[in-house]
């Protein structure tokens, strides 16, 4: 069967549109707890429980709400935490013991959209299967539970707290972040009263930007979205590193006291060599979107590397699948098994920390041995559904273009996964070249859509 409702991650959209109403996410609720109900293991009269938790978006409010009373008509009770980065939900449902935990946030897209994720018992993003169905109980009209089986609901004070004390175990007790300034961008989203916690409790000198939500400004000029905010910031303050965070926290770039970016790639590349230094790395996945670079420093580092499709969820599968730990993607989504059971920016952050401080050197001297190919990626906005395969000028101009890169280069279309747009990637060693062979694809796209 395929999925109607649910993409790479979760079911997304731009609200007040289907599948973004509250009519739909309160049948998204019943039609869940219904799986979750008829999946329990738990002792007769006992209800299954989920946590919600939710970004900044001013939206949020009212899907809360739709998901909470779909939940309760389902037997499943609730507990609610306000907003909480998307890792933090994670934890907090296996460390609760609950049978699922739910995310109301659209990560680094902008406020006007929104959208709902799943976390299983263990604190993984739910299996295809179980999101298989939940879009087949969606079909069927809701049927309430009568009073006394209905689910009750209640709000996890601690929440926070707990997450926070989370975050600083995931960093060597033996280091600490004492003189060290630190510029933390919270991109106005759900760490804004986290992130300048845990940094500011290891020892750092704090500076926090993006830490101001009104529901609107969520990802709005701040955040990996728009890291130049985070390199302003660090100049303005002379700090030593800054950290940019994306809206619900999974996503996380970094800048260092010269005001360079670094990205995705090459914070993976800083943690995995600190790994293979100490032993035990048995290898790192990446994705399609992977820059070739990082690829072949694993490769003279005598670390094995493997590509899953682009989504932090198929990343994860291929750590599973191979009992490896570490892998990542370029945009800042980094996963440490050893560490949590899905991508958090906050943690991620400290893996590299922890790489600076133990060998009292700089981000930079970390990352020699790793210089990135220049990539170009282009968003051509396209109708929904629209198979670039099926169209022969586009389909001529990638093998033109894969031609002229040879063995030096990659060239990648490929579908977002969350908004109706062809994402075209392009990447070689010369600049310019790159630039030109991804606009003239790009230029294909948008005439044959």
């Amino acid at each position: 069967m395929s999925r109607k409702y649910f993409g790479t991650d979760g079911v997304r959209g731009k609200v007040g549109e289907t599948p973004i109403t509250p009519d739909f996410v309160m049948r998204l609720g019943f039609a869940a707890g219904e799986v979750l109900v008829r999946r329990s293991t738990m002792p007769k009269g006992e209800h299954p429980a989920v946590l919600i938790g939710k970004d900044t978006r001013v939206s949020g409010y009212m899907l809360e709400a739709a998901l909470e009373a779909g939940f309760a008509a389902a037997g499943v009770d609730v507990m609610l935490t306000g907003p909480l980065p998307t890792p933090a939900v994670a934890y907090l449902t296996r460390a609760l013991r609950l049978q699922a935990g739910v995310v109301i946030s659209a990560s680094h897209n902008p406020h006007q959209d929104n959208g709902i994720k799943f976390f299983s018992a263990e604190g993984t993003k739910l299996p295809d299967g179980v999101e298989t169905d939940i879009e087949a109980r969606l079909d069927r009209p809701i049927q309430c539970k009568d009073s006394a089986g209905l689910g009750k609901a209640r709000r996890i004070e601690d929440a926070r707290g707990r997450y926070i004390e989370f975050c600083k175990s995931t960093f060597p007790s033996a280091l600490d972040l004492r003189g060290m300034k630190i510029v933390i961008d919270c991109a106005h989203g759900a760490t804004y009263h986290v992130a300048p916690h845990v940094f500011h409790e290891l020892g750092a000198d704090v500076e926090t930007i993006g830490a101001d939500p009104d529901g609107f400004n969520i990802n709005d000029g701040a955040g990996t979205v728009h890291p130049e905010a985070l390199q302003a910031a660090v100049a303005e303050h002379k700090a030593d590193l800054g950290i940019a965070l994306d809206g619900d926290g999974d996503r996380v770039l970094m800048a260092d006291g010269e005001g360079r970016l670094y990205d995705g790639d090459e914070l993976l590349f800083v943690i995995a060599r600190e790994r293979a230094k100490a032993g035990g790395l048995k290898g790192v996945a990446g994705t399609l979107m992977t820059n070739l670079a990082l690829e072949h420093a694993l490769e003279k580092m005598g670390v094995s590397f493997a590509r899953a499709k682009v989504g932090d969820r198929y990343v994860i599968e291929m750590l599973q699948e191979k009992n490896w730990q570490l892998g990542g993607e370029n945009s800042g989504h980094i996963i440490c098994l050893d560490k949590h059971t899905t991508g958090d920016g906050i943690v991620s952050a400290l893996q590299v920390l922890s790489a600076v401080r133990g060998s009292a050197t700089t981000l930079g001297e970390l990352c020699r041995g790793l210089a990135l190919y220049p990539q170009e990626l282009v968003n051509v906005r396209v109708a929904k559904g629209f198979d670039w395969q099926k169209q022969p000028a586009i389909v001529k101009a990638k093998g033109d273009a894969e031609r002229a890169l040879g063995t030096n280069g990659r060239v990648l279309l490929r579908p977002s996964g969350t908004e109706p747009v062809l994402r075209v990637m392009v990447e070689g060693k010369d600049d310019a070249e790159v630039r030109r062979l991804a606009r003239a694809i790009a230029q294909t796209v948008q005439e044959s859509s």
